[in-house]
């Protein structure tokens, strides 16, 4: 029998509904209900402004709540592990931060694999350390800094914000790649090993910008030089380390995970809506004093945590720093 035509249009359309692969059909509706954003560690700080910003943009151009969640413990693992066995939905996802690729190389009992288990969706910014001195210290550069590491091997004090943090790492590379001797000091957080140094307890530290930038405006710090790969714009006088030390960078990052297996039509919607966001004027304007906006694709967020984390095992490792 032959079907007019209008029928026979309207029963093939029917069918490519129904053989649309089920993810592409959720992606379409994406989200029906409120999405959970898990931050890895307690709340307040830097962790919870990203989330809560990013969130709050994604709240309003999706039409659904974006729900922080804080589940600190294990340095930020206890949290990954509750996003990796979460259902891959795009109803879970994961504040990624610099600290998980570092996570990675430090810890050796973790139950997931992070570059494998978690799909990256989209960074927000990357930033740099400051590598710091309390101006009575009779150095106002990088050689100068290593010429008196040298004179004074043994005796000179580098205070962190606690083993295994980006700041601590920073120094080891930076002890590998100059070859001066530093004895570490950790302390419980950024704050107060800032406050031994402008006290003169401690001799160097390499601290985020974000803790140290009023410091070094204030003159109750010197600046020898920024940690990332370029000068920074807010510090237009302070050299890098790697003119240097060539091949030196640190940067600190965030930005957004979920669960392996997500679909890649969510994953690419909240990457799109992310970098939509990041080049709003009002998110701009709140990165200003913080970072440099990063606006990639997933691959590329990718081949960042991926590089991120082959770095850091190698600094982890050359330097045998343990998990306490």
């Amino acid at each position: 029998m032959k079907l007019p035509r209008r029928n026979y249009l309207c029963l093939t359309a029917g069918a490519a509904v129904l053989a649309a692969p089920p993810h592409l059909t959720w992606a379409q509706g994406y989200p029906t209900r409120p999405v959970r954003i898990v931050v890895t560690f307690p709340p307040g700080g830097a962790n919870d402004f990203h989330a809560r910003l990013i969130g709050q943009w994604l709240s309003e151009r999706l039409g659904q709540p974006f729900v922080v969640e804080n589940r600190g413990g294990s340095g930020g693992n206890v949290g990954v592990a509750e996003v990796v066995r979460a259902r891959p939905d795009g109803y879970t996802l994961l504040l990624l931060t610099v600290s998980h690729s570092i996570n990675t190389g430090f810890y050796t009992n973790l139950t997931f694999d992070l570059p494998r288990d978690i799909a990256p969706i989209a960074p927000f910014y990357r930033s740099t350390y400051v590598m710091l001195v309390n101006p009575s210290l009779p150095v106002k550069t990088v050689p100068e800094f290593v010429a008196f590491a040298r004179a004074n091997a043994g005796k000179v004090n580098m205070g962190s914000n606690g083993i295994g943090a980006t700041g601590h790492l920073a120094g080891e590379m930076f002890k590998m790649m100059t070859g001066v001797e530093m004895l570490h000091v950790p302390y419980r957080g950024e704050a107060p090993a800032l406050t031994d140094l402008i006290g003169g307890q401690l001799h160097v530290q390499f601290a985020s910008l974000a803790a140290s930038n009023e410091l070094i405006k204030g003159g109750q710090l010197r600046a020898l030089a920024v940690t990332a790969a370029t000068r920074w714009q807010g510090l237009p006088d302070v050299p890098t380390v790697n003119e240097f030390v060539p091949g030196y960078e640190v940067s600190t990052w965030a930005g957004m995970g979920a669960p392996k297996d997500t679909p890649a039509a969510i994953i690419d919607r909240l990457n799109k809506e992310i970098n939509a966001g990041l080049t709003s004027p009002q998110i701009q304007a709140k990165y200003a004093d913080l970072g440099t906006i990063l606006t990639i694709s997933p691959a590329e967020f990718r081949k960042l945590l991926t590089d991120d984390i082959a770095k850091w095992a190698r600094v982890i490792q050359a330097a045998n720093i343990k998990a306490e």
